[in-house]
C-alpha cells in the first residue's frame, strides 16, 4: 500500500509525540544562560585542556572566519597541511587533517583492526581503540612495568605475531611518563619492519625537548610509522577540534577511505590552528604556566604525604596510597573541583590536569579535606 502525505504526516506527529514523552528537556535547562566551557566556580581539571587558550591570534582568526562560515574550508585544509609539511620537511601527501587527532586515529584503528589485532599498553589513552572494538576488532594490551612505564621490550616482542598495528602514546596518558627517545626510536624502527607503529604525540610540545622526543623523522625516512598531533592541548583549541596525522601516503589514504576524510573539520577551527601554529610567544607562555602549575601540585601532594609520577605533560598521575581514586574524585567534586577517577584496575591512582593557577590552588587546598573525609 502506498504512503499518502496525510499518513506520513500523521505517523510523523505520532513519532514526534513519542519522542517528546520519552525525552523531555526540562524548561529550566532551556532557560539557563548559554555557557561556553566550565560553569562558574568549577575548577575543571580532568580533560588536560589548556585553559589559557586560545591565543589572541587564534581568537581573532576564528572571529574573522565566522563571517565566511557559509563556505567549506578546503583551502584552509591545504594551507595548514603546507605549514605542517614545511616545518617537518615532509610532503603534504604525508598529512591528513581531522576533527581532533581522535577522528583520524579512530579511522585508522578501525581500518587496521579489520586486518589483525592491535597491540597497545595497559595504561593508555584508548578512545580510538574502543571504536575498533565496536566493529569487532581485537585489542591486545601489554602490562606496564613495575613503575607504570611502557614496557617496550614486551610490545616489541608481540609486534611480530600477526599484529596489524602498535599504538603508543608518548608522553603517556594517563601516567605522564616520557620514553627515552633513543630507546623508543630503536624499538619503533624494529617494530615497523613487521607492522604499522602509531605514536600519539598529543603532549609532545610540553616536553623538555619536543624535537628530540618526536618520531616524525622516521616517517620522513620512509619507515612504516604514523605520528598524530593535536591542537587540543598546548594550543588551547580543544573545542575547535583540529588535529592531524603524519604517515606514509598509503596510510593517509587508508584513513581517508575509512571515514569522512577531511570533510568534517570546521572553518573556525582551521583558522585558529593556522593563526596559532607559529605563535611562539603564546606557546612559551602556556608552557611556563603548565610548568608552574606542575610544581604547585608536586609541592601540594608532598605536603599531604602523597607521591606522584614524574610528568612531562600538562597532567600528573597521583598515588593516593590506600584511597580509592573514584572516592577521592567524588569528594573533590563536592568542593567544585573536577578531576579524573580511577583507570581500569589502578584504583589508587588519580590524574589531575594543570589549569589556571587559582584552580590548582583550590585543588591543593582541598586535598587535606578530601583525605580526612576518606580516612575517617
Amino acid at each position: 500500500m502506498g504512503v499518502s502525505r496525510r499518513n506520513f504526516l500523521s505517523n510523523s506527529i505520532k513519532l514526534a509525540g513519542a519522542g517528546a514523552t520519552a525525552k523531555v528537556i526540562p524548561f529550566s535547562v532551556l532557560a539557563e544562560p548559554m555557557v561556553y566551557g566550565p560553569r562558574e566556580g568549577l575548577a575543571q581539571l580532568h580533560w588536560n585542556e589548556n585553559y589559557y587558550g586560545p591565543s589572541e591570534l587564534a581568537i581573532k582568526a576564528i572571529k574573522e572566519s565566522s563571517h565566511k562560515g557559509a563556505y567549506y574550508p578546503d583551502l584552509l585544509v591545504n594551507r595548514l597541511k603546507s605549514m605542517i609539511a614545511e616545518r617537518h620537511n615532509v610532503d603534504t601527501e604525508n598529512i591528513t587533517i581531522s576533527a581532533g587527532s581522535t577522528q583520524a586515529l579512530s579511522y585508522l584503528a578501525q581500518a587496521k583492526s579489520r586486518e589483525n589485532p592491535i597491540a597497545t599498553t595497559e595504561l593508555t589513552w584508548d578512545s580510538h581503540l574502543g571504536y575498533a572494538q565496536n566493529i569487532g576488532g581485537t585489542v591486545i594490551r601489554v602490562d606496564n612495568g613495575d613503575n607504570l612505564e611502557i614496557n617496550l621490550k614486551a610490545i616489541e616482542s608481540i609486534s611480530a605475531k600477526n599484529i596489524s598495528s602498535v599504538s603508543i602514546v608518548n608522553p603517556n596518558n594517563p601516567t605522564g611518563l616520557l620514553l627515552d627517545s633513543n630507546d623508543l626510536r630503536t624499538s619503533v624502527i624494529n617494530m615497523s619492519k613487521n607492522t604499522l607503529v602509531i605514536i600519539d604525540e598529543a603532549y609532545n610540545e610540553i616536553t623538555n625537548k619536543p624535537d628530540d622526543n618526536s618520531m616524525i623523522d622516521l616517517v620522513r625516512d620512509g619507515y612504516n610509522v604514523a605520528v598524530s598531533r593535536t591542537f587540543s592541548k598546548i594550543y588551547g583549541l580543544a573545542g575547535e577540534r583540529i588535529g592531524y596525522i603524519i604517515a606514509q601516503p598509503d596510510v593517509i589514504e587508508a584513513i581517508k577511505k575509512n571515514g569522512s576524510g577531511e570533510f568534517s573539520v570546521s572553518l573556525g577551527g582551521l583558522a585558529g590552528a593556522i593563526a596559532s601554529y607559529n605563535d611562539e610567544a603564546f606557546l612559551k607562555f602556556s608552557k611556563s604556566m603548565i610548568l608552574e602549575a606542575r610544581e604547585m601540585v608536586y609541592e601540594g601532594i608532598a605536603a599531604n604525604g602523597l607521591t606522584a609520577l614524574p610528568s612531562e605533560t600538562n597532567f600528573i598521575f597521583v598515588n593516593l596510597g590506600n584511597i580509592d581514586a573514584n572516592d577521592f574524585r567524588d569528594e573533590m567534586l563536592k568542593m567544585n573541583i573536577l578531576i579524573r577517577g580511577k583507570y581500569g584496575d589502578f584504583n589508587q591512582w588519580s590524574r589531575i590536569s594543570m589549569g589556571k593557577l587559582e584552580d590548582i590552588q583550590s585543588y591543593i587546598d582541598a586535598i587535606p579535606i578530601a583525605l580526612e573525609q576518606l580516612r575517617a
